[in-house]
């Protein structure tokens, strides 16, 4: 199942009513579309209206946001601290060892051991959490709200320059979940970064021809275009 599924899922809780019914949907959406903030803003605005389907993916998307941001200072206690908050509070709310909000505390702290460049720590957790998640896929069940654990698998071992790790965990995502934007993305890093010239132009062009939306573009598909525009995919050397 998709984000936009489960979040249609967790939107039926009887005790979420009125405008927040579209909140989480919302969400799940601007996810898809690489706005991770906005769909954390979104979250907030329906855990707050009480929308009890929204504590887990909101908890999970504020910490992966706060990872991304620790990386930029070296994944020190203090940049971390949300990071833990988000932990601990998907910590108490799940209900086993293979629920969604144990699942997405097991990626947090791997995006936590990825902040601090921890690639043992990393490997252990998000493998654990890409084969739990699998489970949950492998008997229909959607995986986890807004990003799954295998689309951060290959984002993290690609901030910690693991390319083929990275390219491994992006190509396992899309055996499971087919082309995603964000998949889409990361394979075209990947073979960017791997020298891969030809592969990345494919990729790049594949993001932007899978791209509907009018609005302005985020800095995701503005790099797409910067890329098919440059010479590695105009000139002699995409032929790479």
């Amino acid at each position: 199942m998709t984000a936009i599924v489960l979040a249609l899922l967790l939107a039926q809780d009887p005790r979420c009513t009125g405008d927040a019914v579209k909140l989480v949907p919302s969400a799940a959406q601007r996810a898809t579309l690489f706005d991770l903030a906005g769909a954390a803003r979104l979250l907030q605005a329906a855990t707050r209206a009480g929308c009890p389907g929204a504590v887990v993916a909101s908890a999970y998307v504020r910490g992966l946001l706060a990872a991304r941001e620790a990386y930029r200072f070296g994944g020190s206690p203090e940049s971390l601290a949300p990071v833990f908050e988000s932990i601990t509070l998907l910590k108490s709310a799940s209900r086993g060892t293979n629920d969604r909000a144990a699942i997405a505390a097991f990626v947090l702290q791997a995006a936590a051991a990825a902040a601090q460049s921890e690639r043992d720590e990393l490997s252990l957790m998000i493998e654990h959490a890409v084969q739990l998640e699998g489970v949950l896929m492998s008997a229909n069940e959607p995986g986890l709200p807004m990003v799954t654990a295998h689309e951060v698998a290959g984002d993290l071992w690609l901030q910690v320059h693991r390319y083929d790790d990275a390219r491994r965990a992006y190509e396992r995502a899309r055996s499971r979940l087919g082309m995603t934007l964000r998949v889409t993305l990361g394979l075209a890093r990947v073979a960017s970064r791997l020298d891969a010239t030809s592969t990345a132009c494919r990729q790049y062009q594949q993001l932007v021809t899978l791209w509907k939306e009018q609005e302005t573009d985020p800095p995701e598909i503005s790099e797409a275009r910067t890329f098919l525009s440059g010479p590695a995919c105009t000139g002699a050397s995409n032929a790479k």
